[in-house]
C-alpha cells in the first residue's frame, strides 16, 4: 500500500499514521525523518541537503525528492510506505509522481483528513504542556484537575508559543496556500478519498481503515 497523507495542521495525521502503518506493516515517513536519516548515514544528498538545513534554508525540491527516492530504496517500503508531510506543493508532487514512474510503482491512495478551521483552532490553542514532566494536556478535551496545575508532579502547565493563536492561523494560512491546493491535484486524478477528521480517534482511524478496504 503505497498512501499519501494530507491534512492540515491539527487534523490528528500524526495519531492516524500510527493506525495505518500498524494495519499494513509499511512503514510512517516523514521529511523530517528521511533528512535525519541521509544525514546520519551520511549519504551524498544527505550531505548536500545539510548545507541548507545549516544556513537555516529550504532544501531545494530537486535535492527532497532525492533523498525521498534513496529511501524508497530501502527493504522496509517493498510492501509500501506511508508519507506524511510530503509533498507539500504541486511542483513536490509532480516530482513526486515521475519518480515514482522511474521505479515502475505509483500511489494507491491519498488520504485527505478534513477538520474544519474553526475546530483545528479550538484543538491548536487549547493545547498545555508541563513544564517539568512535559505531559500534554488540553483546556476542553483533556484538562488538568486543578487549573494550571499538572495532576502528575505539580508543575506548572503552559502554553507553547506554536500553540498560540496567532501562530496557530498563520501555519492554517500557510497549509491554505501552499499545501491544500494538492486536494484538487489529486482529485483531478482520481487519487484522493477524503474523510472526515471530527470525532474520537478511534472513531476518524475506524472511517480510514474502512476507506483503505475498500479501494
Amino acid at each position: 500500500m503505497r498512501i499519501v497523507l494530507l491534512g492540515p495542521p491539527g487534523a490528528g495525521k500524526g495519531t492516524q499514521a500510527e493506525t495505518i502503518v500498524k494495519a499494513y506493516g509499511i512503514p510512517h515517513i516523514s521529511t523530517g525523518d528521511m533528512f535525519r536519516a541521509a544525514l546520519k548515514e551520511g549519504t551524498e544528498l544527505g550531505m548536500q541537503a545539510k548545507v541548507y538545513m545549516d544556513a537555516g534554508k529550504l532544501v531545494p525540491d530537486s535535492l527532497t525528492i532525492g533523498i525521498v527516492k534513496e529511501r524508497f530504496m530501502k527493504a522496509d517500503c517493498e510492501n509500501g510506505f506511508l508519507l506524511d508531510g510530503f509533498p507539500r506543493t504541486i511542483a513536490q508532487a509532480d516530482a513526486l509522481d515521475q519518480m515514482l514512474e522511474q521505479l515502475s510503482t505509483q500511489l494507491d491512495i491519498v488520504l485527505n483528513i478534513d477538520v474544519p478551521t474553526d475546530d483545528l483552532i479550538t484543538r491548536l490553542t487549547g493545547r498545555l504542556i508541563c513544564r517539568q514532566c512535559q505531559t500534554p494536556y488540553h483546556k476542553e478535551f483533556n484538562p488538568p484537575k486543578q487549573n494550571g496545575v499538572c495532576d502528575l508532579c505539580g508543575g506548572e502547565l503552559y502554553q507553547r508559543v506554536d500553540d498560540s493563536e496567532t501562530t496557530v492561523t498563520a501555519r492554517l494560512e500557510v497549509y491554505n496556500r501552499q499545501t491544500a491546493p494538492l486536494i484538487s491535484y489529486y482529485a483531478n486524478s482520481n487519487r484522493l478519498v477524503t474523510v472526515s477528521g471530527k470525532g474520537s480517534v478511534e472513531e476518524v482511524s475506524q472511517r480510514i481503515l474502512t476507506a483503505l478496504v475498500n479501494l
